[in-house]
């Protein structure tokens, strides 16, 4: 199943392919379907190769008219190819599996209607779960697909859907309900890498609409999702984002969109956000909100939108050649979809959201020992699957936005544009971008690439100031520092923001100085003379890639005044420091609580409160000393409970504060007030308990204690849906007794029979508990049952195991030395696992650093 860097060298040295013809037949009941693949491709004479088919049964090969046979050449995940010509036709025919782990073809059964929903994930390595395929992004070629499927289906694909023919089924196989059948028979796509075509199917029902192209053309557009969701989607918005989208990204790039429609399809049991099919975007679920949801989620989906649409002209016309540039793809798409939203939609404030999700996802990434330079060597399709990362997502983009910083915004789409005029349908390197963009920016881009690129680490920026008697800066410079193990300092371009408390009270920018910084110590002569500010915000306006400290003098503004700062991202730039700086025990835990629940009220931007309960909970579950978590813990949802009450009827804020107080909750009071909330014996002005929030609120009391199974059965025959049985699966493991948990590892662990969505929400049930000592006797049997898992699973469901169940929460020494223990006897072919147990333990090292530092004045060290 992994294919190396090497061989896929090797491969497309030997080999060019033309086209794919597929045809699918959908009809052969819920186990398997048919795949019958012809690949025409050209190679050097007398050569060898193999072709990629993960498949249950494979019933004839034939090559350039020649029958192999199966059973020699074919063993489940390739088939074996000799005695090559010039030119070449091969025909696989097979039985592949359908799949319930949100990779290749995922098979759904809607619990509303029993109706069959399907939709392909391909990316890194799946198309070949559905067809034979030379699996790798530089052997490129046209796809054309005919599918077999029940006529009331839709069936969507890369290319425009054509009308269906009606047939009958040559055979009815057991299971299969006898109904009418058709044929859906698509045209060639352009040609594309394997990972971005795609199959959707299914009684999927649709709004249409249109966008008129640059070049002219009339670009059909379609919203799509399932039937018993239909009442919950708000298509007039996706299409709104993807007209502004379309416009934005075709001016920028200087290119039409470079394919004949666009459909967006949002599909069930996803495992990430969205996946950018050419033509053919696939969505999470979960952005169809069929209840109330903080405008940070609204905002997120309007990111994922623009995202996907930029990777049309930057992923699917133009790709990577192979995926040590996966970072690039991505990157580019995190970087133009922020800055779509902030030019071309109401998502104004977008950059303050990167800046408090995504570098925070950056940072967080870049600290722990797994970390790895932007442009990660590649040797494989196991260090792609764990590369999907915060360094190849976030940091990527925080440092494209440095790079449009340091070659100016103009020179940098100028490059951009000549780019995707001399690259399209073609697959290139980094390389191929840095030449275009020196060339428009007239810089040399090789030192800032190794600095940059090639070493990883975060850096860390703080301001050194003198003042006279009078108050007026005598020098100022910025410091910059690398941990030992990165020592690089690098090149930035940043600004440095001076703001003073108004007549008012607000906290205003009087004074900017742009400039670059290189070296340990950079002078900024620019700033003396000036009077000395309130607050020095070092990085202002978030252009460099850095985290930054705050002067005393600022720390102190900061601290009293933070809900004063009159826009939100200089607010969030300190919150980011403050939080940081509790992560790295440079601050008491407990500081870092006090201030969010002092300020977070005041916040505007509905993602930085998002992130901030976030990470609230993290510092209450983690950070703070033992002695002190359970005390604090309930202080703080009082206290949430308190702003839910205080902050206006029905805003953000509130739905926000009632969310986080329903995690927190643990005294028999609060969970009065939870208890209250459901059964509508406690009004909260201006909160709709609706279904969603509901589940919240029932998964609350099961934690504890007040409702057990009965409970969760009245509420699933309430919402007896796709998201309610999620929610009925986590707050069933999340029981609080020994047989309960129990069985939710029985069903997770040994049996292993449960779908990708259904165990992800085992798994966050699993550990929810109040009492963490119901999680003390599956600590040894983690460590003694992950290797299995790798072992039998696949990436996604064994990833949601090793890294939902390790036993971060009990944050003891003991934890760290059993992970010690066990890294020390890993293969060294367990490269991936080995990383994720390195990132789990890393968690619980800091933990333990955060708490030995959770020390207030007058308080003796917590014991360790």
């Amino acid at each position: 199943m992994n294919l190396t860097r090497a061989e896929a060298s090797e491969r497309a040295e030997l080999i060019a392919v033309d086209s794919y013809d597929v045809s699918l037949d959908l009809t052969r009941g819920g186990e398997v379907f048919g795949s019958t693949t012809t690949v025409k491709f050209s190679a050097k004479p007398g050569s060898s190769t193999f072709i990629d088919a993960v498949t249950r049964t494979v019933h004839s090969v034939t090559l350039n008219g020649r029958s192999l046979d199966p059973g020699t050449v074919a063993d489940g995940v390739r088939i074996q190819l000799a005695g090559l010509e010039e030119h070449n036709e091969l025909t696989v025919v097979a039985d592949a599996p359908y799949m319930n782990t949100g990779e290749g073809l995922h098979r759904f059964v809607d619990p509303v209607d029993n109706e069959v929903y399907l939709y392909t994930q391909f990316e890194v390595p799946d198309s070949r779960r559905m067809f034979a395929v030379f699996e790798q992004p530089d052997l490129k070629a046209t796809f054309k697909f005919t599918v077999t499927a029940p006529s009331h289906w839709d069936v969507i694909s890369n290319s425009p859907t054509p009308a269906p023919v009606e047939t009958t089924p040559v055979e009815t196989m057991p299971g299969d309900d006898g109904g009418a059948r058709s044929v859906w028979a698509f045209s060639p796509t352009p040609r594309l890498s394997s990972y971005v075509t795609a199959l959707i199917a299914g009684p999927y029902q649709s709004v249409r609409s249109e966008v008129t192209s640059s070049d002219g053309r009339v670009i059909p557009l379609g919203v799509f999702a399932r039937k018993s969701l239909m009442q919950y989607l708000d298509a007039d918005n996706i299409f709104e984002l993807t007209r502004q989208g379309f416009a934005f990204f075709e001016a920028q790039f200087g290119c039409p969109y470079p394919f004949d429609k666009y459909d967006q399809l949002f599909v069930p049991e996803f495992n990430a956000g969205a996946m950018e099919n050419a033509g053919a975007v696939t969505i999470l679920e979960g952005y169809v909100f069929r209840s109330k949801v903080p405008d940070a989620q609204v905002e997120r989906r309007a990111i994922t939108v623009l995202h996907e649409l930029a990777h049309m002209w930057f992923g699917d016309l133009v790709t990577m050649r192979w995926w040590n540039d996966l970072w690039l793809n991505e990157s580019f798409a995190e970087y133009m979809s922020h800055l779509a939203a902030v030019e071309a939609t109401s998502f104004t404030s977008a950059w303050t959201t990167f800046a408090s999700v995504e570098k925070s996802w950056a940072y967080r990434q870049d600290q722990l020992p797994t970390t790895h330079p932007i442009f990660a060597e590649i040797n494989d399709l196991q260090d792609v699957e764990v590369n999907f990362d915060g360094i190849t997502y976030a940091k990527g983009a925080s440092v494209l936005r440095q790079l449009v910083a340091w070659v100016g915004p103009d020179q940098f789409m100028a490059g951009v544009r000549e780019y995707f005029a001399k690259h399209s349908w073609q697959n290139t390197e980094l390389r191929d971008l840095l030449v275009e963009l020196e060339k428009a920016s007239g810089r040399d881009l090789d030192g800032w690439g190794r600095q940059w690129l090639e070493t990883a680490g975060v850096n860390t920026l703080k301001p050194e100031l003198e003042v006279d008697g009078d108050g007026k800066l005598t020098s100022f410079a910025i410091l910059q520092s690398a941990v030992d193990e990165w020592p690089t300092i690098r090149p930035h371009r940043l600004a440095v923001g001076f703001y003073n408390l108004n007549g008012a009270g607000k906290l205003e920018r009087v004074h900017r100085e742009e400039l670059d910084v290189d070296g340990g110590r950079t002078e900024v002569p620019g700033l003396v003379g000036l009077a000395q500010p309130d607050l020095v915000l070092v990085n202002d306006d978030d252009l460099a890639y850095a985290k930054v400290r705050l002067d005393e003098k600022s720390l102190a503004t900061a601290t009293a005044h933070l809900k004063d700062f009159s826009h939100s991202l200089p607010r969030t730039l300190v919150w980011n420091s403050a939080w940081d700086a509790a992560r790295d025990g440079e601050t008491p835990a407990r500081r870092y609580v006090e201030l969010v629940l002092a300020n977070v009220a005041a916040e505007s931007d509905s993602s930085v409160i998002l992130v901030q309960l976030r990470q609230l909970a993290t510092a209450l579950n983690f950070y703070v000393a033992e002695e002190h978590r359970e005390q604090t813990a309930s202080a703080a949802a009082d206290r949430l409970w308190e702003l839910a009450s205080e902050v206006p009827a029905g805003s953000d804020a509130q739905l926000q504060f009632v969310k986080s107080f329903a995690l927190l909750a643990g005294s028999e009071g609060q969970l009065d007030t939870v208890a209250g909330l459901l059964d509508g014996s406690l009004v909260l002005d201006g909160l709709a308990v609706d279904q969603d929030l509901r589940w919240e609120l029932v998964t609350s009391l099961v934690v504890g204690g007040r409702l057990g199974q009965d409970g969760i059965d009245a509420e699933l025959a309430r919402d007896n849906t796709s998201s309610g049985q999620n929610a009925a699966a986590l707050a069933k493991a999340a029981i609080p007794t020994a047989e309960a948990k129990a069985a939710a590892w029985d069903a997770i662990v040994v049996k292993g029979e449960l779908s990708n969505a259904l165990q992800g929400s085992a798994v966050t049930g699993f550990m929810r508990v109040l009492d963490r000592s119901l999680l003390e006797p599956y600590a040894e049997k983690y460590f003694e049952a992950v290797p299995g898992i790798v072992e039998s699973r696949t990436h996604a469901l064994a990833q949601q195991i090793v890294v939902g169940l390790y036993p971060a929460l009990l944050t003891t020494q003991a934890t760290v030395d059993r992970t010690d223990g066990f890294l020390a006897a890993l293969p060294p072919e367990s490269a991936a696992l080995r990383r994720m147990m390195l990132e789990n333990r890393d968690g619980v090292a800091r933990a333990l650093r955060a708490r030995a530092a959770d020390v207030l004045p007058g308080e003796a060290a917590p014991a360790v």
